[in-house]
């Protein structure tokens, strides 16, 4: 391979292409959360983490201002992760159910990744800064070779899976995102769609633990 995982993890958080992000970023760190002012914010963009001989690869849309933007590790510090990792745990994905920060022993068997490495305005990222981040995924895609199953949380990661393969592939029009819909790709490994684990979500009752951890331990069966 011409690049290591490594490496394309510390071109990741040298990345400066999307000015915005950059701006917005800033301002976070800037103006911390009260309950996290005697914290230093990681303030740069999140790669990946996780097991990278893994069969399963999950793909979110972007770190949360106050969480990933906060600890430097994806899903990590903010409710939607609290739910993630609490559903990861009890599927056999995860060796523990919480993840508060990047030295708390956290260990997984599969590999988490953000579709985009900063945090956007209102959790609404341009179609530009998709697309510069998109280089990225597909370099991620190449260098877990292993992967089997893709896990998209949220509508946006769904489609940024669907354009890489569209870049490809003819896809049938009968792909569309669906909480546990399961499809067999060109490539031959499975994407799975999942609602977003947003505490919206979860307030609503679109979403729960019970629905996250069938959903992994369905992802798991078919890896």
């Amino acid at each position: 391979m011409l690049m290591k995982l490594s490496e394309l993890q510390q071109k990741i958080i040298n990345c400066r292409k999307c000015k915005r992000l950059i701006s917005f970023r800033n301002k976070i760190v800037t103006n911390k959360k009260k309950q996290f002012e005697k914290e230093s914010y990681w303030g740069k963009p999140t790669p990946g983490f996780g097991d990278i001989n893994s069969k399963i690869i999950i793909f979110g849309l972007a770190p949360a201002a106050h969480g990933a933007t906060r600890t430097g590790r994806v899903f990590t510090g903010d409710k939607s992760g609290d739910l993630l990792y609490k559903s990861l745990f009890k599927a056999g994905l995860s060796n523990q159910a919480e993840s508060y920060h990047i030295n708390d022993g956290l260990k997984l068997s599969c590999y988490i990744t953000n579709v985009l490495k900063c945090v956007p305005p209102e959790d609404k990222p341009t179609l530009e800064e998709l697309y510069n981040c998109s280089s990225f995924l597909e370099s991620e895609l190449s260098l877990l070779p292993k992967a089997k199953v893709l896990i998209t949380i949220g509508q946006v990661a769904f489609k940024e899976i669907l354009k890489f393969y569209k870049q490809k592939y003819s896809l049938p029009k009968t792909i569309v995102f669906k909480h546990g819909a399961k499809y067999m790709m060109p490539d031959n490994k499975i994407l799975i769609s999942s609602y977003h684990t947003s505490p919206r979500n979860f307030n609503t009752g679109i979403i729960n633990e019970a629905k996250m951890v069938k959903l992994f331990r369905m992802a798991k069966k078919l890896s």
